[in-house]
């Protein structure tokens, strides 16, 4: 396998196998053509959340269409935390940034969940999947993570599956540090191999800006699912404190002690 970085990343659909030819829709034909400023015969790497990466090379492009070979396989596929955000809608500038870095961090699934608190009423789904895919294109990640419909918090709760853990960024009432959580977390789990990715299920949670309510914090500690962290004296922004959790989970129980492609 190739043993060097490429500097344009495409996430596709098609399968990818050597000797494969695959085509490209409008806007990334656009973006290699008149973006980018690439032509025929341009190398560049392909992924699609199955095959592992692939390089490719540029044998036609034109004005909203292109067509690249695939030549050989760079990395295989590899398996990856299977870590939720699920986050109270914020204001849209700091969603983006929410959703872009939850992407680089290596959340596996985005929910969008309406608490009682929450001031945002639409959310717009489509534009959340495509920050996610030019994340994980620029972030040099295997997959993609997937983007939800929103739901109510009481409606997911309601048919939340139990053998998920679920880390609550608590900002208020009793709630023992986050590093204390997630540590004891990773001895009840055995401990992990160096540079393996945790396999049991978990979610992390974040409220609104105003925070959850008395009522929803005390239905959320009364779960047996539900482990309850404190992010430190500081009130932190919703985008804020949903990063912290997920830095924190992704050091002690994700693949947070692996190293970059390439770059070992």
């Amino acid at each position: 396998m190739t043993a060097n970085p490429i500097a344009t990343r495409l996430f596709v659909d098609p399968a990818l196998g050597a000797g494969q030819t695959v085509g490209l829709d409008h806007q990334q034909a656009h973006y290699l053509r008149s973006v980018l400023r690439l032509s025929t015969g341009a190398e560049l790497a392909l992924f699609n959340g199955r095959d592992g990466e692939w390089r490719a090379r540029i044998d036609a492009l034109g004005k909203g269409w292109a067509s690249l070979a695939v030549l050989d396989q760079r990395r295989e596929q590899q398996p990856e935390p299977d870590l939720w955000l699920l986050f109270a809608p914020i204001k849209r500038a700091r969603l983006d940034f929410m959703v872009e870095k939850a992407c680089e961090l290596g959340v596996s699934r985005l929910l969008p969940v309406f608490t009682q608190n929450t001031d945002v009423s639409r959310v717009n789904c489509e534009r959340l999947r495509a920050n996610c895919r030019e994340a994980a294109e620029q972030c040099e990640r295997l997959s993609v993570p997937e983007v939800a419909e929103p739901i109510r918090l009481r409606a997911l709760l309601e048919t939340w599956p139990v053998e998920r853990h679920l880390l609550l960024g608590a900002e208020s009432g009793e709630a023992p540090p986050v590093a204390e959580q997630v540590a004891q977390a990773r001895e009840q789990a055995g401990g992990r191999a160096a540079g393996a990715a945790n396999t049991a299920p978990w979610a992390v949670l974040v409220g609104p800006e105003g925070g959850f309510t008395e009522a929803e914090l005390d239905a959320l500690n009364k779960l047996p699912f539900v482990t309850a962290a404190g992010l430190g004296p500081r009130v932190l922004r919703a985008d804020t404190a949903a990063i912290a959790l997920i830095a924190c989970w992704q050091a002690w129980l994700g693949d947070g002690d692996a190293r970059p492609p390439f770059r070992s």
